[in-house]
């Protein structure tokens, strides 16, 4: 099935109105009135071609705005494609994200269309985010990720694809982000998966999660904490 007539199943896509007025708003108006500084870290890590998961830790709702920031279309000349929880996409949020080319997937029962749609979207070579940790972990305990990146991540090699997995550390001035504070984001080097990948799904997660952590401790010292 093409990528456009599975897309219209699951999601509307990039509108072009609403997603120009989005990044205005976003990244014009609300980051920088927000907070002080915005810190950017490895940006030379970050690829610019190619099939690309960005592994973000999650500790605010200001990070996918910090991730479009720094990586979206400003900087890559392509899009975030934010994989997003069923519940995220409800309401007046859901509208407007509906319409900024993220879409839904049930956590506890992923849908093979959902699946499928991501998977498409690798092999068409876009920016994929899904934040491994599957929720919010504010207080910066210890890492633990869902299985759900790495077996996506999979399916798409299994083409021919390589695939580059970008972990990302996120970090806040305060653990909950304030007016006039400060964020940072640190790209990590990418990992690479591809068809001839042999390293099993726990040791993947493992290597992911400490290269997340350690990508989390160099944004965390750029804005004062450690």
């Amino acid at each position: 099935m093409p990528l456009l007539q599975r897309e219209k199943r699951i999601c509307l896509g990039i509108d072009p109105f609403w997603s120009r007025l989005a990044m205005v708003a976003t990244q014009d108006i609300a980051l920088n009135n927000f907070f002080r500084r915005r810190i950017v870290i490895g940006r030379e890590n970050l690829p610019l071609h190619g099939a690309v998961v960005l592994a973000p830790t999650h500790r605010s709702r200001w990070d996918a705005l910090m991730l479009t920031m720094a990586a979206g279309r400003r900087i890559t000349n392509r899009d975030c494609r934010y994989m997003v929880t069923r519940s995220e996409m409800k309401g007046l949020q859901g509208w407007f994200l509906n319409r900024l080319g993220c879409f839904p997937i049930d956590q506890g029962r992923p849908s093979l269309t959902s699946l499928r749609y991501a998977v498409d979207l690798l092999i068409t070579r876009q920016q994929l985010v899904v934040f491994p940790e599957g929720k919010i972990n504010r207080f910066g305990e210890p890492i633990k990720l869902k299985k759900g990146l790495i077996r996506l991540a999979q399916l798409a090699s299994n083409t021919g694809l390589d695939i580059k997995i970008v972990p990302v550390g996120l970090a806040y001035s305060e653990v909950k982000p304030r007016f006039l504070g400060s964020s940072s984001i640190c790209f990590s080097k990418p990992m690479l998966i591809s068809k001839e990948f042999k390293q099993s799904t726990n040791d993947f997660n493992i290597s992911l999660s400490k290269s997340m952590r350690s990508a989390e401790q160099s944004a965390l010292l750029a804005v004062g904490r450690r």
